[in-house]
């Protein structure tokens, strides 16, 4: 028996039995029961000076090929959001640069791919209202100049500056009123952002979402979707059910996405379909995703399939393992997607722009390693295995022998 070397946070040490990958096949036609889109973290040059504050020197080849992975699996890219470090290490030029690229690339490949439009180039903290609508439309207008869908984020610097739901009302519908595409509004919640509190004039989530609603009533044709990240399934479902016809859900929850996507299992995909009084399931856009891409795919395929009992026995282990890379303090979620991006063999070396990587304990880690195992999101456990007991000894743990 193969052993995986586990650390507690007592510093004791226990040995779990290695488990064989999943074996899922990538999909031979397109996903169509759900739609699903990945957000992608970016990797640094192993080289490059990966500390607080440089800017980001991106390793273009293994940040590339990750998206060029999660098309193989018939998921869409979701990219420059926060799970690629937005304000959080991945600064205006190397944000532009990505979506440029990642546009690029999605051509190449027949992908799907959507990026974030924020007001995060503006150096300055405390902006008004006008320059808030003029920076969102600067990145709205190049984004779409490079073909990618746009997906309105949360901006700081509108919450710092807006003073009640109306000028969040007025910001968006002039920011919409200048899309030339229907775009994704993005509901990011304070555990991934304490600075957004408030945001659509409110601190609770009913008072706010009715903003968010009428946001979306006042421009029917340009908007596409809405991304809720409150980790709330409450609040996310409250707005599915509300939201006009042919305005996507897509679940940003990771710690409730299961259920989530799957809906009311008992119910069949063609009556699903014909369902249109009431929203039973949401679609993706998760950067949980980005960490289990091949089994994100196998679960939906599994509904493609007409078979949900499956999607659960596929997805459901994953949630658990969700809930630790998104553990507070959840903002920093981003070291855990990086972290199992290194250990399936998909970047060279464990790092991260701004020093990110030093972010999360050891213990933490070790908890990700024992679910990833235990939840057949380990896609080459062998591979995983050897690099997480290398970093073990790195930091003078005893990794034990090989096998037993």
């Amino acid at each position: 028996m193969t052993t995986l070397r586990l650390l507690d946070a007592a510093g004791a040490v226990t040995d779990a039995e290695l488990r064989e990958g999943g074996g899922y096949s990538r999909p031979s036609s397109p996903l169509h029961s759900r739609v699903a889109y990945a957000a992608a973290h970016v990797v640094p040059k192993v080289h490059a000076d990966n500390t607080p504050g440089q800017p980001a020197d991106i390793d273009w080849d293994s940040t590339l090929a990750f998206r060029r992975n999660v098309y193989s699996w018939g998921l869409g890219v979701a990219d420059a959001m926060d799970t690629a470090q937005r304000n959080m290490g991945l600064d205006a030029a190397a944000t532009r640069e990505l979506i440029a690229r990642s546009a690029e690339v999605a051509r190449e490949e027949g992908g799907s791919v959507v990026v974030g439009v924020n007001t995060d180039h503006v150096a300055e903290s405390h902006i008004s209202l006008d320059q808030v609508i003029d920076a969102y439309k600067e990145q709205l207008h190049f984004t779409e100049e490079q073909g990618a869908g746009p997906v309105l984020m949360a901006s700081r610097h509108l919450a710092r500056v807006a003073e009640n739901a109306d000028d969040y009302r007025r910001v968006y519908r002039e920011v919409l009123a200048s899309a030339t595409v229907p775009v994704v509004l993005h509901w990011l919640g304070t555990a991934f952002d304490p600075e957004l509190a408030g945001y659509f004039g409110a601190d609770d989530w009913q008072t706010a979402s009715a903003v968010l609603l009428d946001v979306i009533a006042e421009n029917p044709d340009k908007v596409a979707g809405v991304k809720m990240s409150l980790l709330n399934a409450e609040s996310e479902i409250s707005v599915r059910e509300q939201l006009p016809e042919g305005v996507r859900m897509f679940t940003g929850d990771d710690f409730n996405y299961v259920g989530l996507i799957g809906g009311d299992t008992t119910r069949s995909l063609s009556e699903e379909r014909s369902t249109e009084t009431k929203r039973t399931h949401s679609d993706a856009l998760l950067g949980a995703f980005a960490a289990i891409t091949p089994v994100a795919s196998a679960a939906i395929q599994a509904l493609d399939a007409g078979d949900p009992a499956r999607y659960l026995e596929i997805l459901g282990p994953t949630e658990e393992l969700s809930r630790q890379v998104f553990a507070a303090p959840t903002f920093y979620y981003k070291t855990g997607v990086a972290f199992l991006a290194w250990l399936n063999g998909h970047q060279p070396a464990f790092q991260m722009v701004g020093g990110l990587h030093s972010a999360r304990s050891l213990v933490y880690l070790s908890r990700i390693v024992e679910l990833a195992n235990a939840s057949l999101a380990l896609e080459n456990p062998e591979l995983a295995r050897e690099r997480w007991h290398g970093m073990l000894r790195l930091n003078g743990i005893d990794a034990g022998g090989v096998t037993a």
